[in-house]
Order: C-alpha cells, then structure tokens, then sequence
C-alpha cells in the first residue's frame, strides 16, 4: 500500500529562471481541460486560460497512485508552457491530476459500462482515496504537491449501481463516480478535502502559490486573503 500521510504534505519548491511579463494580477493558464477545475478557479476570483496539455498518461511499472499524479501534474504543467505564445509567457501555470485508488490498485476512467460496475462493485462499502498532483509554475520558480482525501462508500445493491451506470455519469469520471453530480448519493462519508476529490484543492492551492509568488503570506496582499475578498493577486 501507499501511505497517507507523507504525500498530504508533501510539497516541492525550486527556482527557475522564466521569461518575465505583466500579465493581469488575477490571470494564470490552467494546463487542464476539466470544466470543474476551471469553474473552482473562477469561484476563487481568478481568470485562467485553458492550455490543456496532452501527454503519455501511461503508469510507469511499479509506481505508485501519489507518484503517479504527481508525475503527470510535472508533465502537464511543462509542457503547456512550453507550448504557451509570448503573449502569455510570465502568467502562472497551474497543471492537475487526480485518481481513485484501492488497495494501492489505480482506478481510472471506466472503458465501458461493465468496467464502471466492476469499479463502483469494488468501492462498495469500502474506503478508498482520490489523490491529486498539482504543479505550479511561476517566473518565481516551481512548486508541486500531492493532496490525498478518503471515500467510504455505503453498501450498493446491484440495482443502485445499475441505475447509477445507467444514467452516463461514471462514463468520464476516475473511479466510476462524481462526488459533485449523482454520485454524491454513493458516499457515507469524506475525510480531507471534498474539493481535493472534485478535482483540484484549492484551500492548499492558494496556500501553496503564497509560498511560491506571495509577498505577504498571511497579511492583507497574500493570495489567499485576495481569493477571500474575491480578488486574488498573483503578483505586483
């Protein structure tokens, strides 16, 4: 198994020289193309641009759930950069990547109905994780973290995962399930961050970009009081 606790705060930081530009303070390029991570952002008050970035999202042998999303988050984050036009070079990047995991087994996205009601037969009853991997690039430098959450679900009768199957929702979703949308009716209970398993972290998220491109962490210009007020600062 993976442990837990070691990649909740696991978090790396590391300086790297960026081309520099005067982006608007609020503004950042999301490496992703999930609607969900885009509408948390938007709820935070910032204004990113989706830059989704495609990859070889193919586990390595042996590699872990956490390893795992934390690798690809890495991958996105510079490869979408990489791809970025002048105009948007400077703005911060912000890449995710979130899995469901049992038993240190990966759950994906379902490739059909049959492999969602294997999952969702699985997860029954039981408590797994959802981990994600996010990486933030700045002209300040790199940073990077694992979040992990817990999900326990009720006892589901053949009959409720069917009905669940059938109305389309597990088609696109790690794990066989959205905790947002009709999913939520699977689940007991939650331990961690319910945004963590929507998809993105953000209470970590705002932190994190304090340590990475804040002036005053925890004072009136921090990212995190600007995101309280609905009007995030990036930077000066």
């Amino acid at each position: 198994g993976v442990a837990l606790g070691r990649p909740r705060f696991c978090a790396t930081h590391a300086a790297r020289p960026r081309a520099q530009s005067s982006p608007e303070r609020n503004a950042m390029i999301l490496a992703s193309g999930s609607p969900r991570r885009l509408e948390l952002l938007r709820q935070m008050g910032f204004s990113p641009v989706v830059r989704p970035a495609n990859i070889d999202e193919t586990p390595h042998p042996g590699e872990s759930p956490t390893d795992l999303v934390l690798r690809l988050a890495r991958q996105k984050a510079r490869a979408c950069e990489k791809g970025l036009p002048e105009k948007l070079l400077g703005q911060v990047v912000i890449a995710a990547d979130t899995t469901v995991w049992i038993d240190g087994l990966e759950l994906g996205k379902p490739h059909d109905d049959e492999d969602a009601r294997a999952m969702l037969t699985r997860l029954s009853g039981r408590t797994h994780h959802v981990s994600t991997g996010v990486c933030m690039l700045a002209p300040a430098g790199e940073a990077s973290f694992v979040e992990t959450s817990s999900v326990t679900f009720f006892e589901l009768s053949p009959d409720q995962i069917d009905a669940y199957v059938q109305s389309g929702e597990p088609r696109d979703k790690a794990g066989s399930y959205g905790i947002q949308g009709r999913g939520r009716l699977l689940v007991s209970g939650i331990e961690g961050d319910y945004f963590n398993i929507v998809g993105l972290p953000v209470a970590r998220l705002a932190r994190e970009l304090d340590a990475l491109v804040g002036e005053d962490a925890g004072g009136e210009a921090s990212v995190v009081c600007g995101a309280l007020r609905g009007e995030p600062c990036l930077g000066r």
